[in-house]
């Protein structure tokens, strides 16, 4: 059935034009306000998402990057670097309510997806010293992080590198809920808390294949299907 333009405006909340509106508005300003380290074409930023002016200069978003509502970008204020600390690639889509922290590196290759409410965090509240309150102690060094392209990240999923660093391989997915502090290969399924390999895909069969376990040496042991 043929419907004209008037129809599929009436079954339209009229706010969200308001709502897309402000994102171009935003996204359009911040692109020339901002000094991001780089800032792609067709990039879409949320208007209730919080990305402060003053880390932009460590931001590079590449093309197509969509950031849903309500995400944080942040980076801690003891972090004197000024090499970028949040990289986005193409095609990147950040679900809402997401969090990114970057005292260090954190490099999300092309096409990565995160569902809502991922954390997404190299560093960590430094508590060692027992006699101040734990906001006065400032950050611990922390580590880095590199999300593979075409990674999907969970629901609530919570990748956390406290030093070092953590590699999850390209096409990977991670399950709901689950917090991942270590890497892992390319073509993984993993989940839990904290994560652990489950699936990994094998070329030759075209197929996702569960795993019974990972040894230190990076063999598979496949269990029965």
């Amino acid at each position: 059935m043929h419907m004209n333009l008037q129809t599929v405006i009436l079954r339209d909340d009229p706010l969200t034009y308001a709502s897309r509106f402000l994102t171009k508005a935003r996204t359009a300003w911040m692109q020339t306000t901002y000094p991001f380290r780089g800032f792609g074409r067709g990039v879409s930023i949320h208007y209730t998402c919080e990305v402060p002016k003053s880390i932009a200069n460590r931001v590079s978003l590449g093309d197509a990057v969509y950031i849903a509502p309500h995400v944080w970008l942040t980076i801690p204020e003891d972090s004197h670097s000024t090499q970028p600390a949040i990289i986005m690639g193409n095609g990147c889509k950040i679900g809402r309510r997401s969090m990114i922290s970057a005292k260090n590196y954190i490099c999300l290759e092309a096409d990565v997806l995160l569902a809502p409410s991922v954390l997404i965090m190299d560093h960590n509240h430094e508590y060692s010293d027992i006699s101040l309150p734990i906001h006065a102690q400032g950050t611990t060094s922390g580590g880095r992080i590199t999300i593979g392209r075409n990674c999907w990240l969970g629901y609530n999923a919570v990748i956390f590198c406290a030093k070092g660093e953590l590699t999850l391989g390209r096409n990977s997915v991670v399950g709901a809920n689950s917090v991942v502090t270590s890497s892992f290969p390319p073509f993984s399924v993993i989940a839990g808390n904290p994560a652990r390999l489950i699936k990994r895909y094998e070329p030759g069969s075209g197929e996702w294949v569960r795993v019974e376990e990972w040894s230190r040496e990076g063999r598979l042991s496949r269990c029965a299907s």
